[in-house]
């Protein structure tokens, strides 16, 4: 993907990032509204349209009615307002308001805003300020202002979860005692029955864990092997919170996230420039969830954002692959410590690199140091340099460039990770191997017990993080759609 900027100043004195088409795209919540935006991404409907130095651009879009839609999108958030009813974000008109955007450049003449987005973008302004300023303290008294009956409420859900956790013990106990066989007798109405006991606990994440014991049941060649692995994994989880109060404190916290507790996150924000790695969305029962993995240039760690939308809704946080952006993170307590909440944002430049990155061969022992924090983990983030995609007998991995100048044999044969199964399926598995063509190139993704996972990758002509371009640009090729 191309990452341009047109050299608008921002906030921050840096040069504000004007997005490409192919990163557009990405932000649509679905296919039908990225086929509906495409078609809204030329300057025939539009009319009114400007951009100013902090990067809002704004426009009235014709519709069926005889009063145009208006739209402004604040590119700094992203965040964006239209006139029209849609409940999907963002909507079919900020997409084409923004790939008119990307493809003229010129349709945008810098402007002040018009009154209404200007109204809008001092709403955002205001909140922003209040939630960063002195005012933010009215919103900590509060949450504080009776720590009694919070920490009444705690314990109540604890004895609730405790109570469940017990109970679920009791029926895995049941089931191994009658053998796994009998799963396929009793179906997938065994499981639904156990996890709904299970919500009625408040441990949501335990109620998750069964229903996925449920999913395994007649589900083809291996079955009991995986149901055996899941059954010993909830068991784990069952007594790490029964036995918490003897656990280290950061394990601790990740088994109160596993279990469903509610956490915030705490400590102080890291200011960093961000690169926006990926995003994708995945179903989490009747909600979305969507993930944004992060890499900050500075401080060399990986974060995810995560955010959820409700049925029929995409989640409202958005982020453009391949930008950089000048943010604080604020992280969620917990042994791995990966999820963060995004906070104050000062800008977004072009992005200048990939990060750095490991070979093929040493990816699954960090996978593996990961799992002594989070032993539930089913994957870890990790960007892998200079690999090949290569077929194999039974799909495609990715093997080490340099792994035949490597005097040791068993080196050598371990230097290549599968690719997982969910992605053989996927159109981004042919833009890595297309961008490859049989050369070296740096991919981010996720390594697990199912393979890599792979979401972004870079072109062979790229260095990693510091290298820079002789070009200026920044070809990075997003996986995930």
């Amino acid at each position: 993907m191309q990452l341009s900027h047109g050299g608008e100043p921002s906030p921050t004195g840096a040069p504000v990032a004007r997005w490409s088409v192919e990163q557009v795209l990405a932000l649509a919540p679905d296919a039908a509204s990225r086929k509906a935006g495409t078609r809204l991404g030329a300057a025939g409907p539009w009319s009114g349209t400007g951009s100013d130095a902090t990067g809002a651009v704004w426009g009235l879009c014709k519709g069926s009615g005889s009063t145009p839609y208006r739209t402004v999108v604040d590119t700094a958030g992203p965040a964006c307002a239209c006139s029209c009813p849609s409940r999907k974000f963002p909507c079919k008109h900020a997409l084409g308001l923004l790939l008119l955007r990307a493809s003229d450049d010129g349709a945008f003449p810098p402007a002040e805003p018009a009154d209404w987005a200007e109204e809008w973008l001092a709403g955002r302004r205001v909140r922003a300020a209040q939630k960063s300023g002195p005012a933010a303290g009215g919103d900590t008294a509060r949450g504080t202002a009776d720590p009694v009956a919070a920490r009444k409420r705690a314990e109540r859900r604890a004895e609730r979860v405790t109570g469940g956790a017990q109970e679920l013990e009791q029926r895995l106990a049941d089931l191994l005692r009658g053998g796994l066989a009998a799963t396929d007798r009793s179906g997938y109405g065994l499981w639904e029955e156990t996890a709904a006991r299970m919500v009625d606990a408040q441990a949501p994440g335990l109620a998750a864990r069964v229903r996925e014991l449920g999913a395994i049941t007649g589900s083809g060649p291996g079955r009991p092997v995986r149901l055996l692995e899941e059954c010993g994994l909830l068991h784990l989880l069952d007594t790490a919170w029964l036995g918490r109060d003897r656990l280290p404190d950061p394990l601790a916290a990740t088994v109160r996230t596993r279990v469903g507790l509610p956490v915030s996150a705490e400590g102080p924000p890291l200011r960093d420039r961000w690169l926006v790695l990926a995003q994708y969305d995945t179903p989490d029962g009747k909600i979305v969830a969507r993930r944004i993995w992060l890499y900050g240039r500075g401080s060399g760690r990986t974060a995810l954002l995560l955010s959820f939308g409700a049925a029929g809704r995409s989640p409202a946080q958005a982020l453009p692959v391949g930008a950089t952006i000048d943010a604080e993170l604020t992280p969620y307590p917990g042994g791995a410590q990966l999820r963060a909440e995004l906070g104050e944002q000062f800008g977004a430049t072009a992005a200048a690199g990939p990060p750095p990155g490991i070979a093929a061969a040493a990816a699954p022992a960090v996978y593996g140091n990961a799992l002594r924090d989070d032993p539930w983990l089913d994957a870890w983030p990790v960007t892998l340099r200079d690999v090949i995609p290569v077929p194999s007998k039974d799909g495609w991995q990715l093997a080490d460039a340099h792994a035949d100048a490597h005097p040791d044999a068993q080196a050598r044969s371990g230097s290549a990770l599968p690719i997982a199964p969910a992605a053989l399926s996927r159109p981004g598995l042919w833009k890595l191997v297309a961008l490859s063509g049989g050369a070296p190139v740096t991919v981010f993704g996720e390594i697990g017990h199912r393979g890599f996972d792979p979401f972004a990758a870079w072109d062979p002509g790229e260095g990693e993080e510091g290298g820079g371009t002789t070009g200026g640009s920044v070809v990075q090729a997003d996986l995930t759609v």
